[in-house]
């Protein structure tokens, strides 16, 4: 890949508010509000929330050959996952969350999509390559 100069695409989530498209990466910082801290903040909140509905984030989605820990905290940043946390803090509550990837959606990020909806009372809508995956009350 690298001879041929091919480069992957890099994973990324996206989510209307305001009129505006706001794109999420992997760990991202690029994002104004990331900068204030409070996207991941109400992320964390979500996490301890949903850990208390028995969820456990899923290690074995991070590809890369890390340490388990930075396993842990990499799998727990990824964009879906920035994207619903950013939804939650913005959008309107009667209406859906509607996130699209340009990638599949992970194991992880499919488990912990279903927890949110269930604790935090919302529709969810994550648009991937394959398909659309609808989530509300936990299922």
């Amino acid at each position: 890949m690298k001879e041929k100069g091919v480069v992957r695409t890099a994973g990324c989530s996206y989510i209307e508010h305001g009129h505006m498209i706001h794109r999420f990466l992997v760990n991202d910082q690029a994002h104004p509000e990331s900068e204030s801290e409070s996207i991941y903040a109400k992320l964390d909140e979500v996490i301890k929330k949903i850990q208390k509905a028995v969820y456990v984030p899923n290690p074995e989605f991070v590809l890369h050959d890390v340490e388990e820990e930075v396993k842990e905290s990499l799998v727990s940043k990824h964009n879906e996952k920035l994207a619903i946390a950013f939804g939650l803090l913005v959008c309107n509550d009667s209406k859906p969350l509607i996130i699209t990837k340009n990638l599949r959606i992970c194991g992880d990020c499919h488990n912990m999509a279903k927890f949110v909806s269930f604790v935090e009372k919302r529709k969810i809508i994550i648009r991937d390559t394959r398909r659309f995956h609808h989530f509300a009350d936990g299922l």
